[in-house]
């Protein structure tokens, strides 16, 4: 029972909130979509999305949508990943390359949050074909998957 997380020690990133609206006969009704990214900082990494009438309603069905859809990644010592990878989701394409210690996270928006979040520390990366968020989240975590040690 030693090596089980806590859902406590999981981060919580919150990558992009939407206003969504459904068209009714009296109007429009307004709800917010929310995506969260969490992880441990520590090879372990989830993603959720939820949708309320309210942004902390949201973000709280979305954190817990990331907690069941979570997922390990091996890290090479602690900071980097492995070897290349190209992670695809829809039109969405991600490039990452491992770098060498104190070069950062070079990445952007969403795909920073999610090497943030499993507690990548040096790493290059490129986003091409889209910067949607949704679809960069799971390139990235596409490209995670890929990975072997």
């Amino acid at each position: 029972m030693d090596n089980v997380k806590a859902p406590a020690e999981f981060e919580e990133r919150v990558v992009a909130i939407n206003r969504v609206a459904k068209v009714v006969k009296g109007g429009r009704r307004f709800s917010f979509a929310a995506l969260v990214v969490i992880g441990d900082k520590n090879g372990q990494i989830g993603f959720g999305t939820g949708k309320a009438g309210e942004v902390p309603e949201a973000i709280g069905k979305a954190g817990r949508s990331a907690k069941k859809n979570s997922m390990a990644v091996s890290l090479k010592e602690a900071r980097t990943i492995p070897h290349e990878v190209i992670g695809k989701f829809g039109a969405a394409k991600v490039i990452m390359r491992p770098a060498a210690p104190g070069t950062g996270v070079i990445a952007g928006g969403a795909v920073r949050a999610v090497l943030e979040s499993v507690g990548v520390k040096d790493i290059l990366t490129k986003c091409v074909g889209t910067r949607n968020a949704h679809n960069a989240v799971r390139a990235t975590l596409d490209g995670l998957k890929q990975l072997k040690m």
